[in-house]
């Protein structure tokens, strides 16, 4: 019933489909994130430098 009235517009809050979009923004932030550490790393190997970036 809460989550009704939130996405009816008679209470303030974040709806079902902002709800779901920001879970989905958050999953992907945490993706990019591991894939730039990722790259990151690589990119330290292979110029061969004994110093990990932080």
């Amino acid at each position: 019933m809460n989550r009704d009235a939130i996405d009816s517009g008679r209470k303030p809050g974040l709806t079902t489909d902002e709800h779901k979009e920001l879970v989905e923004l958050r999953r992907r932030l945490r993706v990019l994130e591991m894939e730039n550490e990722i790259l990151k790393r690589a990119s330290a190997y292979f110029a061969r430098e004994n110093v990990l970036p932080k």
